[in-house]
This record gives structure tokens, C-alpha cells and sequence, in this order.
């Protein structure tokens, strides 16, 4: 009996070193490039730093009261809110959609799928460059097809009420195959005989659809809500290249705000401010998400 004891608390003992052998260079990496660097942003938003001088000011809280209390953070927060809610509706109804759409036995469908999810694996930067040419009010592609309507082109690169919408358009257009290749992922994982079933009892395609598709895709659906939440939030690429966050700061957003005041102005503490204030809002709309969205996700 103790021999086989030993025997078991030394397979038990391999089992966790082997344990430890595959995780500890993952875990290394993350508390080097990760855990690390988040909790030398929360201590720096409490000095006032230039990032050249060798002295930091401890101030406290002060970056956070200055911050918060300053109207134009507020103007921010409202841009960040319409970007994130903009971009991550757009993304999913249409690529949901698309989805669907691609879902049937159409000819060339594995074509249009690749097209669609090419711009998602292509720099933001370099997708902004094109759109500022579709956009271009007197010689962009956009133009063109509005004249021939007899509409003019909004001025999307000086009117504040057109800049943002502008952005958020090609934004989606990035980001739509992401979308489209997770929504079809989900869908060919339902199985067939729910819709059979469906069918059996009388069920319509607008039924089939609500009562079928939709509550089997709750999975898909809340994992591609709250990456795209993620990833809008995080944005500036796109928003650098099209706009600097104007015209009037009317696009620009938190993380953008975070790259002038740590990489123009120089201003260490109250970059680390917004990167920490950045932090809890992404992990409270998240945990916001999963509670709201668990207990309409069916998984099986």
C-alpha cells in the first residue's frame, strides 16, 4: 500500500513539474511585458515626470483630480464612447449579416470570404491612407458616386459632425472580416437537425432565424462583443493617419489623448493617468458585458 502511495505521489510530482515546465516561460513573458508594465504605469500616474528629467514629483492623486475635473476629458471620453459604440455595432450587425449571407451554397463564396477578411490583416495605417482618398470631397471615389446623384460631398476632414463618422466607416471596413470569419465559424457549428426540427414545426426562416441561429450564436456573439470592445477602444492607427484627432479634437479619443501627453508633450504622469484610467474602464465594460450577456448565452 505505501509503495503504491509512493508510486502515485511521484507521478503526481511529475505531472506538476511538467505542469510548471510548460507554463513558467508564458507566465514569465507575462509578468515581464504585462503585469510589470501595468503596475509601473499605476505608480507613474502618481509622480509629474517629463521623461528626460532624472527627478519625479510626487503629487498624489493630482493628475486624477486635474483630469477628471477638466471639461475637455469629458468632451474625450464622449468621442472615445461614440467611436467604441459606432465601430463595434457597425462591425457586428453587418458582419452578421455577411455572415449569413456566406453561410448559404452560393458559387464563389470562398473568393468573397478571403476578400473580406484581407483589410483586417493589413496595417491601419495603410488602410487610413486609402480611405482619406475615398473621402476626399473634390476628387475621392465617394464624391464621384454622390455626384452622380446630385449630392454633394461632406467636407469629412473639416466638419466636426462628419469627421468621426468618417472614421468609424473605415474603422469598420478594417475589421468587418474578423467579424464576419468568427459569426461563420459559429454558424457552421450549429447542428443541422435544430433546423429540421424547426422546419417540422412550421418554423419560417424569420422564426428559424430568432429562435435557432441567434440563441446558438450567444457564444460567438458575446466573444466577438467584447474583443471588438477591446480592440475600438484601443484604437489609433487609423485615427492617427486619417484625422490627429481632429478637426477640433473632434476624434480624438482616450488612447490617442494617452499618445500626445506621454510621446508630444512629454507629460509622463498624466499619460499613465489615462493608460490606468484606460485600464478600469476596459475591465469594467467587460465585466459589465459578461454579466449582463452570460445568462442569454447558450452553449449548448
Amino acid at each position: 500500500m505505501n509503495s503504491a502511495r509512493r508510486t502515485g505521489d511521484r507521478h503526481a510530482l511529475r505531472d506538476y513539474a511538467l505542469f510548471a515546465a510548460f507554463v513558467a516561460p508564458n507566465l514569465l513573458l507575462l509578468l515581464l511585458f504585462v503585469y510589470r508594465p501595468l503596475v509601473q504605469g499605476v505608480w507613474l500616474s502618481f509622480f509629474s515626470w517629463d521623461l528626460i528629467s532624472p527627478d519625479w514629483e510626487w503629487v498624489g492623486l493630482d493628475n486624477y483630480r486635474e483630469y477628471l475635473t477638466d471639461s475637455a476629458s469629458h468632451y474625450i471620453l464622449r468621442n472615445t464612447l461614440i467611436f467604441s459604440v459606432g465601430t463595434v455595432i457597425g462591425s457586428m450587425s453587418l458582419g452578421l449579416g455577411l455572415a449569413l449571407l456566406l453561410n448559404l451554397p452560393l458559387r464563389g463564396r470562398e473568393v468573397v470570404r478571403t476578400i473580406l477578411f484581407t483589410p483586417y490583416v493589413i496595417s491601419g495605417a495603410a488602410i487610413g491612407v486609402v480611405w482619406l482618398f475615398i473621402f476626399d470631397p473634390r476628387l475621392g471615389l465617394l464624391a464621384a458616386l454622390l455626384a452622380k446623384v446630385g449630392l454633394p460631398s461632406p467636407d469629412w476632414f473639416n466638419d466636426p459632425n462628419w469627421a468621426m463618422p468618417m472614421v468609424i466607416i473605415a474603422y469598420v471596413w478594417k475589421n468587418l472580416g474578423y467579424t464576419v470569419v468568427v459569426f461563420l465559424a459559429g454558424l457552421q457549428s450549429i447542428p443541422g437537425d435544430l433546423y429540421e426540427a424547426a422546419r417540422v414545426d412550421g418554423a419560417g426562416s424569420w422564426s428559424r432565424l430568432r429562435h435557432v441561429t441567434l440563441p446558438m450564436l450567444s457564444p460567438v456573439t458575446l466573444f466577438l462583443l467584447v474583443t471588438n470592445t477591446l480592440s475600438s477602444v484601443q484604437a489609433f492607427d487609423m485615427i492617427r493617419v486619417m484625422t490627429q484627432g481632429g478637426p477640433l479634437e473632434a476624434t480624438k479619443t482616450m488612447n490617442y489623448q494617452l499618445y500626445e501627453e506621454g510621446f508630444v508633450r512629454f507629460h509622463v504622469g498624466t499619460a499613465s493617468t489615462i493608460a490606468t484610467l484606460l485600464f478600469l474602464l476596459l475591465l469594467a465594460t467587460t465585466l459589465l458585458q459578461l454579466r449582463t450577456m452570460e445568462r442569454r448565452v447558450h452553449y449548448s
